[in-house]
């Protein structure tokens, strides 16, 4: 081979090279709840598609808190773009980010119902807050293990259950909401980060309980059944769009959100996604059977976004019963 071919080799081989780089520069890197994946996942498929393949978007499943480890990784290579939270950012989680150099965007995207889950078949068709709290609470633990236990009328039947596992912003809302303290929970129950294992687990149960986002329930009708829940000694009340939109839905309809890195979020692929992912998130969240924020609510975090408005509405701590349109207004604490 002589030296004209071998110099234009080399030119076609760095092309090929930059070309890749620049290819890898293009990767919008998600991870977090499983309960948000479904949204961002639907948002990542369609944005590829509007991009022809020019952008790569990857959306993990690590569960909330998991999600935020890589979020607020104190070396850069390692971090997300994006982190999805089914709670908000914690206290500790902020000040990982904070000695990170770590700045972030909190947008809300839609409503969820978390939902308390039974066997299709199953006689159990509503629960109170406080019996949920009687067979969720730490003390429960090795003591609490028939349905009768619970309340007289139910079924003699084993209790077995099923939930996220403790990195789950899931786990975490529903034990404050349920039990009163976050992360508050007996341990022997069978704990996933993957939302579909549950769905296994108490489908094929007949004594089986399990909690996690609506989207799953809605995607297993067939083999699951949503118990009605009771709060304040009023009726039960189903999960469905609108019980959470009229507020009967207590305690355990919520808000769920993205986080976006302040610094990625000045790259124009990054700033693209978000801004496609929240003029679409109504659309992406009634796809995949969440609740879709107003048009006001998505409008205002795309006009915080567009500003960078940085830092988290919640200051490190959750809350039950919180309208979007204030958490869209409060001033943001890092």
């Amino acid at each position: 081979m002589n030296g004209f071919k071998l110099a234009a080799m080399a030119v076609v081989l760095a092309a090929g090279f930059n070309s890749l780089g620049a290819y890898a520069q293009n990767v919008i890197k998600i991870d977090g709840s499983s309960t948000v994946f479904p949204i961002s996942e639907a948002a990542a498929e369609d944005f590829q598609k509007l991009k022809k393949g020019s952008v790569k978007v990857t959306v993990g499943m690590s569960g909330t808190g998991g999600g935020f480890k890589k979020f607020c990784a104190g070396e850069a290579s390692l971090r997300t773009d994006v982190s999805n939270a089914s709670r908000p950012i914690t206290a500790a989680e902020m000040a990982a980010c904070k000695a990170s150099g770590v700045k972030y965007i909190e947008l809300p995207i839609a409503f969820d119902a978390l939902t308390v889950v039974v066997a299709k078949n199953s006689p159990i068709s509503s629960i109170t807050v406080e019996e949920l709290k009687k067979i969720w609470e730490p003390a429960a633990q090795g003591k609490v293990t028939n349905w009768k236990q619970v309340n007289a009328s139910f079924l003699d039947r084993a209790l077995k259950l099923y939930g996220p596992g403790t990195d789950s912003g899931t786990f975490e809302y529903f034990t404050e909401a349920t039990v009163g303290k976050a992360k508050s929970s007996r341990g022997d129950y069978t704990a996933s980060e993957d939302d579909n294992v549950l769905v296994q687990g108490v489908s094929r149960d007949q004594g089986g309980l399990g909690y996690f986002g609506y989207a799953y329930y809605a995607e297993n009708t067939d083999k699951l059944k949503a118990v009605a829940v009771s709060a304040g000694g009023k009726p039960g009340v189903l999960p469905s769009e609108k019980s959470v939109i009229d507020g009967s839905y207590v305690p355990l309809s919520r808000p769920i959100f993205v986080y976006v890195n302040a610094e990625a979020a000045k790259r124009p692929d990054v700033k693209e996604f978000v801004e496609f992912y929240l003029k679409n998130a109504g659309k992406f969240s009634r796809e995949v059977k969440y609740v879709p924020l107003s048009d006001a609510d998505y409008k205002h975090a795309l006009d915080n976004f567009g500003k960078g408005r940085t830092g988290t509405a919640f200051g490190g701590h959750n809350e039950i019963g919180v309208k979007i349109s204030d958490l869209l207004k409060r001033d943001p604490k890092e």
